[in-house]
């Protein structure tokens, strides 16, 4: 880079830095000087902070969003004050569910912090165990999309198609290999930031423990020494959870390979983050063109992760389980998430269309487009028929395919793996979207016995986890 060049870029960053500290009132200018320090503590003085590398996972919510946009306001002031200034590394978890509209908002914001094409920032994404550059037009991966299907299908049907499992289970399970591979490619980074809560990080951990647990996974009871730490034993428990879902068809993912950086830092700063939302609502929307999906996947909301999606279940579930019209459980959902639904700002007419036929197809044709699943496999999914020895096959065969109540006998003799007709076999496969193998290995599990991650009866509070406790605190490189 000429130096005439890199004066012009330097120029261009500092009307950046001016645009962006215009949106922050007194409270965030604090805030910001505060986050500085916070860094420049980590790194070891302001001698070392250009060689310091940060990451962020950015998902698009509110919180990492504005956790970005702070974090472009420190690394470009600093850059106004010294000679150099920090590394940032924004990673996006790519998952089934993430709609266009989120990875075109995605690349927004990036374009309005001016992070493409400056060397001082790494945009990734995570497919399918893989990292790759942050593209907003990649297509999404077939093979991650056949994995996130199974897994989906695997899940609901061992939880007795509980929806909110169903459609969140999958993505919650990736985090911890997420976060792995993340800081330990292409030579790591020194420290995570995370504008999460301290009650927000410990629900996900108490869950992922307590399922490991239901599984018979032995937990570990010596405390945690490292932020790399935890995310192995993240990615022990996932992993252990898998085996116990598919058992003998249990594939292991290729390993990660071990970061340059032993001790991660990890730098909090939800406190930070307190204050005015509209000031904050108007630096997100006026600058970030923050403008989230309501139609699409968001992890931060297990009842109403993917409200079409949702919406749907819920509506068969009340047609073909609980003796009411589909209209009905639509609109149960859509009055449960009615405040969340402004938050999204969503149309108001987005209940009308969905309890209309044009909805429901438009419903059907987003789990086809996302999942690869038809109507009458979401419904066997809801039924979960295969369970503890097929217990409720008979059921599940008399509400929906009467017609196959003559070959229960034999549809039984299929699912325990004795000799049977090919076209029973494959009757299996297209009402389930399941292989043989996984139907005759759910044939023999029993229903999960806990609840799913925040679930109202089982959401931990108070204390945080020791684990959480120990990386939750602003720390030293």
């Amino acid at each position: 880079m000429s130096a005439i060049h890199e004066q012009a870029m330097n120029y261009v960053y500092q009307q950046v830095l001016q645009r962006l500290v215009g949106y922050f009132n007194r409270a965030e200018r604090t805030a910001l000087q505060l986050l500085i320090q916070r860094i420049v503590v980590a790194a070891g003085g302001m001698e070392q902070v250009g060689d310091y590398k940060i990451l962020v996972a950015h998902g698009g919510g509110e919180v990492s969003s504005y956790t970005l946009a702070m974090l472009r306001a420190a690394q470009l002031t600093i850059a106004g004050r010294a000679p150099r200034t920090f590394q940032l590394r924004v990673a996006t978890l790519r998952h089934t569910g993430m709609t266009q509209a989120t990875l075109d908002m995605l690349h927004r914001g990036y374009g309005r912090l001016f992070f493409h094409d400056d060397p001082r920032v790494e945009l990734l994404m995570v497919e399918n165990n893989e990292v790759l550059p942050f593209n907003h037009q990649r297509p999404a991966s077939a093979a991650g999309r056949e994995t996130s299907q199974r897994n989906m299908l695997m899940v609901g049907h061992l939880a007795s198609g509980d929806i909110r499992a169903t459609l969140c289970n999958d993505t919650y399970l990736s985090l911890g290999d997420f976060f792995q591979r993340v800081t330990a490619w292409n030579g790591g980074v020194h420290a995570v930031v995370s504008g999460d809560s301290v009650r927000k990080q410990s629900q996900l951990l108490a869950w992922l423990k307590r399922t490991a647990q239901a599984t018979g996974v032995e937990l570990p009871t010596a405390k945690l020494s490292s932020l790399n730490g935890l995310f192995a034993r993240m990615c022990h428990w996932s992993d252990e959870i898998k085996q116990d879902l598919y058992g003998e068809h249990f594939a292991p993912k290729t390993d990660v390979s071990p970061g340059s950086h032993r001790h991660l830092a990890y730098i909090g700063i939800a406190d930070l983050l307190e204050g005015d939302d509209r000031a904050r609502a108007s630096l997100l929307t006026e600058f970030m063109v923050h403008a989230p999906d309501p139609l699409g996947f968001h992890l931060s909301q297990p009842d109403f992760a993917i409200v079409p999606l949702t919406a749907h279940l819920r509506g068969l579930q009340a047609e073909c389980l609980r003796d009411l019209e589909y209209e009905a459980g639509v609109e149960e959902l859509f009055m449960q998430a009615q405040t969340y639904l402004r938050h999204l700002q969503a149309p108001p007419t987005l209940l009308t269309q969905a309890v209309s036929r044009e909805g429901r197809a438009l419903s059907a044709n987003y789990a086809q487009q996302f999942f690869g699943l038809d109507e009458g496999q979401l419904i066997c999914l809801l039924f979960s028929p295969f369970i503890h020895h097929g217990q409720r096959l008979e059921g599940y065969l008399r509400q929906c395919h009467p017609g196959m109540l003559v070959a229960l006998p034999e549809l039984h003799k299929v699912l325990q793996g004795k000799p049977a007709a090919e076209m029973l076999q494959q009757w299996l496969n297209d009402a389930s979207g399941l292989p043989l193998p996984l139907l005759q290995h759910l044939y023999h599990k029993r229903p999960l016995a806990h609840a799913p991650f925040n679930s109202r009866r089982n959401r931990p509070g108070g204390r945080p986890m020791a684990a959480v406790e120990m990386v939750c605190q602003p720390s030293g490189r």
